[in-house]
């Protein structure tokens, strides 16, 4: 395939074919035939110096959060006896960036590497690949072109923040005399604990021999602590939210909220506009926030009650931008099956809707795109409730 240049040689030695014609100059006739040989040349040298390489990719991590780096490796194989010249190899993530390699020479059967680096975001699934080779002749009159490995996908999940503090649900009461809540799901008459009396506690389950030798009432805990649960509910309709930016932070909000809950031992649900997705499956809970979408119309309500008949308790985390009566209406539904409530909005400005929460119980949480959810998280709920970790 000839290269602009060679097209532009061909061109001229055609030119200066029909100037000859034209003016009977020999020497017009004598360029213009070195200029087709040339051409002629570099065809053949193409054909001959055609890329047979074998490409392996190394992508590291595959998932990383925005604004994370990667690093892709590339090796490079020559799987013929004669030598490459002058090839030049693109590789890149589409949306993300694109890196050139040129090698003077890959010699027969011979191996090389390279590797580039790129920051990851926006957030979101990118294909990386397939490669594409490319040599030419000497004077780059033509060349010749392929695609060589596989293609690869690297996930660019949501940014977040560092939080603390956990709420006090079932599964997490400090009382309980264990280390930490036990995940599985027995019923009420297995022994789990001892722990201390406390005012209300049934008389018949006091331990008297440990009571004796503690000089402390102890109490049989007959029920093993449900595992904290918790359901992050991010709304993804586009009039909750001013523009993109807050969007944007609403999303990195959920997203720090999921990786807090998960780290401290919550089990719990994360609805994100489409199907309901385990926390504990970190990978698939972060890869639904990082191809989440505004929408412009759902009905949250429906949602809502959909959630009500599969709700488990625990803690309620809502995620939107400006609070209106439809998200309120989702927590009338569903706060009523959940110990604690938390709203979550990505703005800085303040309405009626917020006041009406507020009056329910719910702890607000208010960030704007350039503040961080960290900050007025770890305030607020660092002196309401405890910041002990799960564990």
């Amino acid at each position: 395939m000839l290269t602009t240049r060679g097209g532009s040689a061909l061109g001229g030695a055609i030119a200066l074919t029909v100037s000859w014609l034209a003016l009977g100059e020999v020497e017009l006739l004598a360029i213009g035939a070195a200029l087709t040989i040339a051409v002629i040349a570099a065809l053949l040298i193409t054909v001959w110096n055609r890329p047979g390489v074998r490409v392996e990719r190394r992508l590291a991590p595959h998932q990383v959060h925005e604004g994370d780096r990667a690093t892709v490796e590339l090796r490079l194989t020559n799987f013929r006896r004669l030598p490459i010249f002058n090839l030049t190899v693109t590789d890149g993530i589409k949306g993300l960036g694109t890196a050139r390699f040129a090698l003077g020479v890959l010699g027969g059967k011979e191996r090389a590497s390279a590797s580039y680096r790129i920051v990851c975001r926006p957030r979101g699934v990118y294909m990386v690949g397939p490669a594409g080779l490319e040599t030419h002749d000497p004077l780059g009159l033509a060349g010749s072109e392929t695609t060589a490995g596989q293609v690869d996908q690297l996930v660019v999940y949501p940014s977040v923040e560092e939080l603390t503090g956990f709420p006090l649900v079932r599964g997490r009461d400090p009382a309980n005399m264990a280390s930490r809540p036990e995940h599985s799901q027995r019923g009420g008459e297995d022994f789990y604990t001892l722990r201390s009396y406390r005012e209300g506690d049934d008389l018949r389950r006091v331990h008297w021999p440990t009571s004796a030798r503690l000089d402390e009432l102890m109490i049989r805990q007959m029920e093993t602590p449900w595992q904290s649960r918790a359901l992050v509910f991010l709304d993804p309709r586009a009039m909750a939210f001013e523009d993109d930016d807050h969007f944007e932070k609403a999303v990195s909000g959920a997203a720090s909220v999921v990786r807090h809950l998960a780290q401290g031992g919550f089990a719990g649900d994360l609805w994100a506009g489409g199907p309901t997705i385990e926390v504990n499956s970190y990978a698939a809970a972060m890869e639904s926030l990082a191809l989440v979408q505004r929408v412009p119309a759902i009905d949250l309500r429906a949602v809502a009650t959909r959630l009500r008949t599969t709700g488990r308790g625990g803690l309620l985390v809502l995620v939107s931008g400006l609070p209106d009566a439809d998200l309120l209406g989702v927590h009338r539904l569903l706060g009523s099956q959940h110990r604690s409530s938390i709203l979550l909005c990505a703005t800085s400005s303040e309405n009626e809707v917020l006041s009406h929460f507020r009056q329910a119980g719910v702890k607000t949480v208010l960030a704007g795109p350039s503040d961080r959810w960290a900050v007025s998280w770890n305030q607020m709920l660092g002196r309401t409730w405890t910041s002990a970790s799960a564990g």
